[in-house]
């Protein structure tokens, strides 16, 4: 049994668990504030995820957003490591609306090698294998290849902390760039806005303060569709920076680059 089975196998458990629950009502805990929650299905699919890849491959490593949340330091070595957010969304996903996803990355010697975003409820299944190219439900995607500022389609959120530094860098950006691109979006998983842009349904998204779990796939997967990741101020793309842009083209990006407010998120993952 070859990697692709092993998780086409796994996939049809996580469903079940994601999109029966989509619309009950869930048990939340709050991490550092209440809008950063974790549910007992983020748990789950988390423990799901590593027990079956663990089975399969004993001496892999993880780095996960509920494990770390139990206060374990998030270490990206150069073993092999599966990078995963179970549910990408939680707060879409308490309140039931249908943008949430399963985030899933391996990386070896620091370099990603395959990429999975799934959407459970709406059936979107993103994936990508370096060199091979980007797919959704097995079609192969491609970013728009958008060049101007002006006829960009935007993704960004406003995220899970109410630093009042970051929140006014976040809505300094947000005002700055209403006002230059096509529009903006905000729904609320940053893997799957990522997923858009590899799609060509938007141009570019960028945010401050996300983790490597929230990027790690959306990373390949834009690669693979032709697109460019990098760091917001225009350098190479660190995981563990908590800082992320991707775009459909280096010459929208750049472009990016130029109007963007910086923010440096402590302590890094």
């Amino acid at each position: 049994m070859d990697l692709d089975e092993v998780l086409s196998n796994m996939f049809w458990h996580w469903w079940k668990v994601i999109a029966a629950r989509n619309s009950q009502r869930k048990t939340v805990v709050q991490k550092s504030s209440n809008i950063d929650l974790l549910t007992e299905t983020d748990q789950q699919v988390e423990r799901m995820l590593m027990d079956g890849i663990s089975s399969k491959y004993p001496d892999h490593r993880f780095i996960g957003e509920e494990e770390t949340s139990e206060g374990k330091k998030a270490e990206l070595t150069d073993a092999p490591t599966w990078i995963i957010d179970p549910v990408d969304g939680t707060m879409n996903f308490v309140h039931s609306f249908p943008h949430s996803c399963i985030s899933i990355a391996l990386l070896v010697e620091r370099v990603a090698e395959i990429a999975i975003i799934y959407n459970p409820i709406l059936n979107q299944k993103f994936t990508a294998r370096r060199g091979k190219g980007a797919f959704l439900n097995g079609n192969r995607i491609s970013v728009s290849g958008e060049t101007s500022l002006e006829g960009a389609l935007v993704t960004t959120e406003f995220g899970t902390s109410r630093d009042e530094q970051k929140t006014q860098v976040v809505l300094e950006n947000i005002g700055k760039l209403v006002r230059k691109v096509h529009g903006m979006r905000s729904l609320g998983s940053a893997a799957l806005n990522m997923a858009m842009v590899a799609l060509g349904g938007a141009d570019f998204n960028y945010e401050f303060g996300i983790h490597a779990w929230d990027i790690a796939a959306g990373d390949l997967l834009v690669r693979e569709a032709g697109g460019v990741c990098l760091d917001p101020a225009g350098g190479p793309l660190d995981l563990m920076s908590r800082r992320v842009l991707c775009a459909s083209s280096q010459t929208l990006a750049d472009q990016v680059v130029l109007e963007l407010t910086q923010f440096y998120p402590e302590p890094r993952d």
